[in-house]
């Protein structure tokens, strides 16, 4: 659902990059006030899954294919604001290393899948999982997040798409919609299986207020997630469906497609996920996946370190003094 250079008009863009950059400096305010630093490698790791996840196209029908948005596992492990960040490091290194999304429609991207998307879908989760109860009940209150946090982030790509006068509003919200419904299948089906992993295994990972082991447990944890996510972005990503995803589809079905700003703004060192002139395709995406998961893990581990720990280490003194 990544939004290309080219699908979107200025007013759309300065609005959408306006909501992002609002809803992300919210984002660090909250992490810096409420995210406890033990849970700050969780988020790096989070991000570099979700990366490697969104890598993996899966198949849905009719020549089309989906990935994986992750906001709504990002806001299950980490709440709102830890989603937040996490999935906007994503669409950072996606965007400027990757060409996968617009220079410009960032912003919108942004607002789509790690807003809307990621803190639209968690408090559809916390609703439901307070109202179903733990077990089976947190498992379906997952999956309906996560497949309600695809459609609300297709049907809002599609208000702006009629915005920017791209498509009419009823056209629009029935093609999205449609075939991201089937998409939102998919995403709910992978999120619950991860969460249901992590239950089973770590199931401290999903509390808030748990506590997450520190010293060796905790590296050896950092470890072997960092592992997974390199193996899947490394060794299954180059085998990933190769037809166009829900939005690229939409495009095509509707006559839009050839709006799409073909030459990057910005030169991307890996467009399209490949190294030039290294070899193979399966070569080239694999060490570009590897590339990317780790370039994701380190942005998103060190912005938020910063924000969260530096800061607030920084504030102590001050804090003690104004008492004193």
């Amino acid at each position: 659902m990544h939004i290309p250079d080219g699908f979107l008009d200025a007013k759309t863009l300065v609005a959408t990059g306006a909501l992002a950059a609002t809803g992300v400096a919210i984002a660090l305010r909250q992490a810096q006030k409420h995210l406890p630093p033990r849970r700050v490698p969780l988020l790096g790791l989070t991000a570099a899954f979700v990366f490697a996840a969104q890598m993996i196209n899966f198949p849905v029908a009719g020549g089309t294919s989906g990935h994986l948005l992750g906001g709504t596992l990002a806001a299950v492990l980490l709440g709102p604001s830890g989603a937040v960040l996490a999935v906007t490091s994503v669409l950072i290194v996606q965007c400027l290393i990757f060409a996968d999304g617009g220079l410009l429609a960032l912003g919108a991207n942004v607002f789509n899948m790690a807003i809307v998307g990621g803190v639209g879908s968690f408090y559809i989760y916390r609703a439901l999982y307070r109202l179903l109860g733990e077990g089976r009940g947190q498992m379906i209150a997952v999956a309906v997040a996560a497949w309600c946090g695809t459609i609300m982030a297709a049907i809002v790509a599609a208000g702006e798409l009629s915005l920017s006068g791209v498509v009419a509003w009823r056209v629009g919200l029935v093609a999205m919609a449609g075939v991201h419904a089937l998409i939102g299948v998919g995403e709910a089906l992978i999120t619950t299986l991860v969460v249901l992993a992590i239950r089973r295994a770590r199931p401290e990972i999903l509390s808030e207020a748990g506590p997450i082991a520190t010293g060796r447990p905790a590296t050896e944890m950092l470890a072997f997630g960092l592992l997974i996510a390199l193996g899947l972005a490394m060794f299954v990503a180059p085998f990933a469906s190769s037809w166009p995803d829900g939005l690229e589809r939409v495009a095509q079905r509707l006559g839009f497609q050839h709006r799409a700003v073909t030459t990057p703004l910005m030169p991307s060192p890996m467009p399209d996920y490949a190294l030039p002139r290294l070899g193979p395709a399966v070569w080239n995406t694999a060490l570009a996946g590897g590339v990317g998961t780790a370039l994701v893990f380190l942005l998103a581990l060190g912005v938020t370190w910063l924000v969260v720990v530096r800061k607030r280490q920084r504030g102590q003194p001050d804090r003690r003094s104004r008492r004193a």
